[in-house]
């Protein structure tokens, strides 16, 4: 018996968890605002793809609103793309955010939010009360400006 629960434990996928940051928590940006944060983004979007493409990222931050992290979650197509929940929390949980902020870009240039991104927000501000990670924002972004869920009262 012993030797067979051995066999089986032995088969089973290993699973780590590791973050390794290089950066000084005190040298990581802090957001203070939508403003920042749109200029946080700006600086690690690629302008190339912008008006090409929709891509979704998220930011990580502790619980002093320093960005911890950086998750490129998705790109897509010219009308769309898909952005995983579960991946979004994945990654959170794996470097103990205490906030995130979620933000695509709309490469129509028209910043009002669709449907589908009302309802994500909503579905991912949902989960992340429930493991206590806070939404703090999510923003659509374009080459000339940016509309924000929290500064429109939409979270």
């Amino acid at each position: 018996m012993q030797n067979n629960i051995k066999t089986l434990l032995s088969q089973v996928s290993e699973v780590q968890l590791t973050y390794k940051s290089k950066i000084k928590v005190i040298d990581r940006p802090v957001v203070k605002n939508s403003q920042s944060v749109y200029q946080v983004l700006k600086d690690v979007w690629d302008d190339n793809s912008l008006e090409l493409f929709e891509s979704f990222k998220v930011l990580f931050l502790n619980r002093a609103n320093h960005i911890i992290g950086m998750y490129p979650v998705s790109n897509g197509g010219i009308t769309g793309t898909v952005a995983d929940p579960r991946l979004i929390f994945i990654a959170a949980l794996k470097i103990c955010a205490c906030g995130i902020i979620l933000a695509h870009n709309h490469p129509s240039g028209n910043l009002k939010p669709s449907r589908a991104d009302e309802e994500l927000t909503q579905k991912i501000k949902s989960a992340g009360q429930f493991l206590d990670i806070k939404l703090l924002d999510h923003l659509i972004i374009n080459s000339d400006g940016y509309l924000s869920f929290a500064d429109e009262g939409l979270l």
